[in-house]
């Protein structure tokens, strides 16, 4: 797919069907095109894993000669970064400090940190680039998403330490991964959930109703239940209250 764009044409090609949005790579005022040959002279690294992932299939395509330039598709054109002699952020556009440049191509995540509850990222005090490697390998591990998520948990864990550290009696959900409950950009609900209170866990752990002599009992799992949801939420009414793990108790008790 090629659009027509202020002397370029921007490409982006998929190995899916669905097409894409073409959008405007970003503009530095009185720079130009230099090409991927020569970001690989300084950034050696960076280019040589960086053309096996997903954003190096991003092209901006400059003049009839048709020259490729992935690296500028999201940094911008690097002729005046160039002649400025390199250095960090300087005549460039650098995804890892505003994250305008990675909104142009995803809206949806531009969206979900519009949500009360998010990551703050849109306050400055994180950036993209602490969770997702938009040069790596691990963008193209298919379970992931993209973009180092394969590591979910360990990514996670830079931050919320106490809460991925190994424990005694763990959470199976765990196992799967944080994002199984969290949603990483913005949620609704609170502590970024997926689902709001118990009908997050009744994902997992499905409510059975019982004839008993009584009356209708609820069973969760082995154990009756029929008084405990009366008390409410199944960590806010203090029963699983270590929801992510536990090092004393097999029911997730401090």
């Amino acid at each position: 797919m090629l659009l027509a764009l202020c002397g370029c044409l921007l490409l982006l090609s998929s190995c899916g069907t669905i097409e894409r949005t073409v959008v405007a790579p970003p503009h530095i005022e009185g720079a130009s095109f230099v090409g991927n040959k020569t970001c690989f002279e300084c950034h050696t690294n960076i280019s040589r894993s960086f053309a096996m992932s997903r954003h190096a299939q991003i092209q901006v395509i400059a003049g009839k000669g048709g020259d490729l330039h992935g690296c500028e598709s999201c940094h911008g054109p690097g002729s005046l970064h160039v002649a400025g002699g390199g250095g960090r952020g300087k005549f460039i556009v650098n995804p890892g400090n505003k994250p305008e440049a990675c909104y142009e191509c995803h809206l949806q995540v531009r969206t979900e940190f519009n949500l009360p509850q998010h990551h703050p990222l849109p306050e400055g005090r994180m950036n993209c680039v602490q969770c997702h490697d938009p040069h790596g390998l691990d963008i193209m591990k298919p379970a992931t998403s993209g973009l180092a998520m394969a590591r979910v948990n360990e990514s996670c864990a830079t931050c919320h330490r106490e809460q991925t550290r190994p424990h005694v009696f763990e959470h199976e959900a765990m196992r799967e991964g944080c994002t199984v409950c969290h949603s990483p950009h913005g949620s609704i609900n609170a502590k970024m959930l997926v689902e709001r209170d118990s009908n997050l866990c009744l994902k997992c752990h499905a409510q059975i109703p019982v004839p008993g002599t009584a009356g209708l009992k609820i069973f969760i799992g082995k154990w009756d239940h029929t008084a405990n949801l009366r008390l409410g939420g199944c960590w806010s009414a203090g029963c699983h209250a270590a929801v992510h793990g536990s090092q004393v108790h097999p029911r997730f008790l401090y």
